[in-house]
């Protein structure tokens, strides 16, 4: 670089100087290892969000960490529906996925939205590979089962959420194959059972079986909130299981973050590092939890393992 600089130049060199250097020794912790992220919530409906996440994971891998995409997809699946007109049926909030909505889930998942972030992977110079759970026998799926009690009688009822699944098994030679070579896997959350049917999987679910099974050093959960908050609205930095059955218990935790926070303790029980809930409207918000002494989401670690 030749020239002169101003000092505000000068300051502004600096300030990027001393952020590679503090992000120097989490570059050399995580090298070689596997990050699984989630990506979904409002990242997925804005183009500009969806380049600066392709970035950054092409930035992860160019640094030598590996990183594996599992991608959600809900709200596309439900604006095809209503526009092919298969009617949805929901019981308790959820969708009832009957062979029809399977097909179009299948379609959306693994076509349009899987290619899409492929291709914008590609635009930022990484070299990805969509598949989904069916390909080389990733991930082996059964019905999920589910109850609810009934309103007047107060007993158990058994849900029938028709070709709703979760992972029973991960064969991960798939991922391993894809990384040796150097790709980005980008993962749509799909999976094939036993019986032979295809089955829907929550993409929560979907990358924690998966972080899980790679032995991640991280698995990464994209939401549009903060982290978990206290009932103060306190971003919570640091929680193990028995700390979120404790906030469950006490009504700290309830809705939609409670399935989330089963899916990192079920990750960092089988084998994940840790997990992190983190906001994903935040720009780069990935690069910052990794990289930076400050963080910016919630770290779940399993019981006994030392605070970050």
């Amino acid at each position: 670089m030749t020239g002169t600089h101003s000092r505000e130049d000068m300051a502004a060199i600096r300030a990027k100087a001393e952020t590679l250097i503090e992000a120097l020794p989490y570059l050399q912790r995580y090298a070689g290892r596997t990050f699984v992220v989630k990506y979904g919530g409002h990242a997925m409906g804005d183009e500009t969000a969806a380049q600066e996440f392709a970035a950054d994971v092409v930035l992860l891998k160019a640094v030598g960490i590996n990183p594996v995409v599992v991608h959600g997809g809900g709200p596309q699946i439900g604006a095809m529906l209503k526009k092919l007109g298969v009617e949805s049926t929901f019981v308790d909030g959820l969708r009832v996925t009957d062979k029809a909505t399977a097909e179009v889930a299948e379609m959306v998942l693994c076509g349009a939205i899987n290619k899409q972030l492929v291709g914008w992977i590609a635009r930022a110079g990484g070299r990805a590979l969509g598949i989904s759970g069916k390909d080389g026998g990733l991930v082996t799926a059964t019905k999920v089962k589910r109850t609810r009690k009934d309103p007047e009688s107060m007993i158990e009822q058994a849900l029938d959420l028709g070709f709703v699944g979760e992972p029973t098994q991960v064969d991960t030679r798939m991922i391993d194959t894809a990384v040796a070579a150097g790709m980005i896997p980008v993962v749509a959350p799909i999976g094939a059972g036993e019986d032979g049917h295809t089955y829907n999987i929550n993409a929560d679910t979907m990358a924690g079986a998966l972080a899980g099974a790679l032995g991640a050093a991280r698995l990464l959960l994209l939401t549009d909130v903060p982290g978990v908050l206290d009932k103060a609205g306190t971003l919570l930095t640091d929680l193990t299981p028995r700390a979120i059955a404790g906030l469950r218990a006490d009504g700290t935790i309830t809705g939609g973050m409670i399935p989330k926070l089963e899916t990192c303790v079920a990750a960092v029980e089988a084998g994940c590092e840790a997990a992190v809930v983190l906001d994903g409207r935040v720009p780069h918000a990935m690069l910052l939890e990794f990289f930076t002494a400050r963080g910016a989401g919630t770290l779940i670690r399993a019981e006994g393992t030392p605070a970050e």
